[in-house]
C-alpha cells in the first residue's frame, strides 16, 4: 500500500476515463448510413474508413506513449489525453466534407492514445498483489464504454442527427477530463522502479522478433472482434432493414455485459491465466461463427454473449503480459504491443466496409454476410498462437528470474560497472 494515494479512488476514476476511451471508439458506427447522406460521401466505405484512421491514430503513437508513461506522471498524460480526444470529436460535429472529418478524428485518435500505455502502467504500480483484478475492474469501463456509445449515438442520431450526438459526447468528455485532473491521484515518483542500473545485456534480435510475432498473432483477434461491430452495424440495417437507433442498441448489448466478465476472469486468471484465456478465445470464435446463421430475433442474445467472452479476454491477456515485463518499463513495452496489434485489428472497418459495399444488392441478403463472419472467426481462433508464444515467455521468464527484463531495457551506456 503506498501511503497518500487513494487506490481505489483513482481505479475508479481510471475506469471511468476507460468508458470514455471506448466510447468514442464505437460511437460512429450506428450513425454511418447518416454521415454518408449528409456529408455527400460515394460509399458506406468512406464513413467505415474514417473509424479506422482514427484507431490507426489511436494505436500508431503507443510506443512514444508508453515512454512518456515510464518518464512522467500518468495523471497528466490521461487527462490532457481525454481532452485532446473529446475536442476531435467536438470538431467533427462542425465537419462539412470528408478532409474535415479526416483531421478531426485523426486529433481524437490522437488524444485517445495516451490512456492504455499510462493507465495499464498506472494501476499495475497501484495493485502489485492483484493485477488480473485490477485491469478487470478498470475493463469495466470499456464495456460500460462500448455500451453507451452505440447506445446514445443510435439513440440520438436517430432523434436528432448525427451532429448532435456526437457533439453531446466530446463535451461530456472535456468534462470528465476536468473531474480526473481534480481528483485523481497519482503514484509519487519515487515509488517508480528505478530499472536497472548496469548495462544490460545486448538485445536479443529472437526475442524482439517472437514478441513482435505475439502481437500479430493477438491482432487477429482484435480484427475478428472491432470488425464484428461494424459488420454487424452494417448487416443489421441492409440485411435486416434496422433503423440506426435499433442497430445501435444491438452494438451496445455487446459490450454491457463485459462489466460481469471482465472483472470476473480478470479475478479467476490471477490462478489460471493461460487455461482461462484459451477458453474466453474458442468460445468467442463459436459464437461469432454461428451470428449470421441465427433468425433475427435471436441475434442480439448471441451478440452479447459473444461480448460477454471475448471482452473478458482483454485484461487476462494483458495481465499475463504485464508479468513478464520490468515495472520501469512496461508503459513502452505494452505500447509496443498494442501499436502492432491495435492498427492491424482496426483495418476491419474500413476491410469490411469495403467488402460489403462490394456485395452491391446481394448486401440486403442475410446469407452474404456468413464468409465474413466465418472470416472473422477464424482470425479469433488464430490469435490463440499469440497466447501459447505468451505462455512460453511467462514460463522461461520464471525460470530465470526475468531474463525478459533484458529484451526490453535500455542500454545506458555512460554507467560504468563497479
Amino acid at each position: 500500500m503506498i501511503v497518500g494515494v487513494h487506490r481505489n479512488r483513482t481505479l475508479l476514476l481510471v475506469t471511468v476515463l476507460h468508458a470514455f476511451t471506448h466510447i468514442f471508439h464505437v460511437a460512429l458506427m450506428p450513425l454511418y448510413l447518416p454521415m454518408v447522406r449528409d456529408l455527400g460521401f460515394l460509399s458506406v466505405d468512406w464513413a467505415t474508413i474514417l473509424v479506422s484512421i482514427m484507431m490507426i491514430a489511436y494505436y500508431l503513437p503507443s510506443y512514444p506513449m508508453g515512454v512518456l508513461a515510464d518518464r512522467f506522471r500518468a495523471k497528466g498524460l490521461l487527462g490532457w489525453g481525454l481532452a485532446l480526444n473529446s475536442a476531435g470529436f467536438i470538431g467533427l460535429s462542425f465537419c462539412h466534407n470528408f478532409w474535415q472529418a479526416l483531421a478531426c478524428v485523426i486529433v481524437a485518435g490522437l488524444g485517445g492514445s495516451f490512456f492504455h500505455p499510462a493507465a495499464t502502467s498506472l494501476l499495475v504500480r497501484l495493485f502489485a498483489e492483484a493485477r488480473g483484478r485490477a485491469l478487470g475492474i478498470s475493463a469495466v469501463g470499456a464495456g460500460l464504454g462500448f455500451f453507451i456509445g452505440p447506445l446514445y449515438a443510435g439513440w440520438r442520431g436517430q432523434t436528432a442527427g448525427w451532429r448532435p450526438a456526437v457533439l453531446e459526447l466530446g463535451i461530456a468528455g472535456l468534462v470528465m477530463a476536468g473531474l480526473f485532473a481534480w481528483l485523481a491521484d497519482d503514484v509519487p515518483l519515487a515509488h517508480h522502479a528505478p530499472g536497472n542500473q548496469r548495462t544490460p545485456p545486448k538485445p536479443d534480435r529472437k526475442l524482439l522478433f517472437t514478441f513482435i510475432l505475439m502481437a500479430i498473432c493477438f491482432a487477429f483477434r482484435d480484427f475478428g472482434g472491432a470488425g464484428n461491430a461494424t459488420l454487424s452495424s452494417l448487416y443489421l440495417q441492409q440485411a435486416h432493414g434496422d433503423s440506426v437507433e435499433t442497430a445501435g442498441k444491438v452494438l451496445s448489448v455487446l459490450f454491457v455485459t463485459s462489466m460481469i466478465s471482465s472483472p470476473l476472469f480478470g479475478h479467476l486468471s490471477d490462478r489460471r491465466r493461460t487455461a482461462t484465456a484459451t477458453g474466453l478465445i474458442l468460445v468467442s470464435a463459436v459464437l461469432l461463427a454461428s451470428l449470421p446463421l441465427l433468425p433475427r430475433p435471436a441475434f442480439p442474445w448471441v451478440f452479447t454473449a459473444f461480448g460477454f467472452f471475448f471482452m473478458a479476454s482483454y485484461p487476462v491477456v494483458e495481465a499475463g503480459l504485464m508479468e513478464i515485463l520490468p515495472a520501469a518499463l512496461r508503459g513502452r513495452a505494452f505500447g509496443l504491443f498494442i501499436t502492432i496489434g491495435g492498427i492491424t485489428g482496426n483495418l476491419s472497418h474500413w476491410v469490411l466496409g469495403v467488402w460489403v459495399h462490394e456485395l452491391g444488392p446481394r448486401s440486403s441478403q442475410a446469407a452474404a454476410y456468413i464468409p465474413m463472419y466465418l472470416v472473422q472467426a477464424g482470425l479469433v481462433v488464430a490469435s490463440l498462437s499469440g497466447l501459447f508464444i505468451l505462455h512460453r515467455l511467462r514460463a522461461q521468464h520464471r525460470a530465470s528470474s526475468g531474463w525478459f527484463a533484458h529484451f526490453v531495457t535500455p542500454r545506458e551506456p555512460n554507467v560504468k560497472e563497479s
